[in-house]
């Protein structure tokens, strides 16, 4: 049976700024963890090319559990994962890189699971993000694809963004506390929410830390926030 969460109607555009906006209004309305949870998932399909199912898989203690999914084969992959213990969403907990398999049919790495996933699943790519709730809860926020090839470049630098908003939708949930500044610069501007997760993922920060650095640059070299995030976006993409 395919989950749809309540709130994901009002996601009803591909474009990162109407995603976050849609997802902003789920923090500020007071929803709870699992609902930001599980519209995440269905913004990802939204949001990031290529994508077709998502779900999000959290460590507790010993144990993976999926908490949101967009579908039954998110659910499954996510079942063969931890059946098999391999694959690019439990490395993505693990070693906090993004694990990112654009053909599975031919994947050199985690072939136990590649293999079943194959066979058993319309799914032929997978890409794996980690997510952390308050320092101590560590999960993943985990995208397949029906299409071999699907998850190029511009599909990465989409996730990233979302996992970026993600880690501060969640967070603030978990916390009950304001966010604002963040999460309305990740809104507002889509280069500070691109410049925050490549900062988060190449030098593995987390988004507080991340978007501190932006700020502290922004203040010593006297450039709005916004032109530092842009300058960081166009050096990492320049050959």
């Amino acid at each position: 049976m395919t989950e749809q969460p309540h709130s994901a109607a009002s996601v009803t555009a591909a474009e990162p700024p109407t995603v976050f906006t849609a997802l902003a209004d789920i923090v500020y309305q007071g929803s709870d963890v699992s609902q930001i949870y599980a519209t995440i998932c269905r913004a990802a399909t939204l949001m990031v090319p290529g994508c077709d199912h998502a779900s999000i898989l959290l460590k507790r203690k010993d144990r993976y559990v999926t908490v949101a999914a967009t579908d039954d084969v998110a659910r499954q992959v996510d079942a063969l994962e931890k059946a098999t213990g391999d694959g690019p969403c439990l490395d993505a907990i693990e070693e906090e890189a993004a694990q990112v398999e654009s053909d599975l049919a031919a994947a050199q790495h985690w072939p136990r699971l590649a293999a079943r996933v194959v066979a058993e699943t319309p799914v032929r790519a997978a890409m794996g993000f980690r997510l952390r709730v308050a320092d101590r809860k560590v999960g993943a926020l985990n995208l397949f694809s029906d299409t071999r090839g699907a998850f190029d470049t511009t599909a990465v630098d989409r996730a990233i963004v979302l996992v970026a908003f993600a880690s501060v939708a969640v967070n603030a949930a978990a916390a009950g506390e304001d966010v604002g500044q963040l999460r309305t610069a990740l809104v507002s501007n889509r280069e500070i929410g691109k410049a925050i997760g490549m900062l988060m993922v190449l030098h593995h920060l987390t988004e507080d830390e991340a978007f501190d650095l932006l700020r502290r640059t922004s203040q010593r070299m006297n450039i709005k926030l916004a032109e530092v995030a842009r300058t960081i976006v166009q050096q990492h993409h320049r050959p």
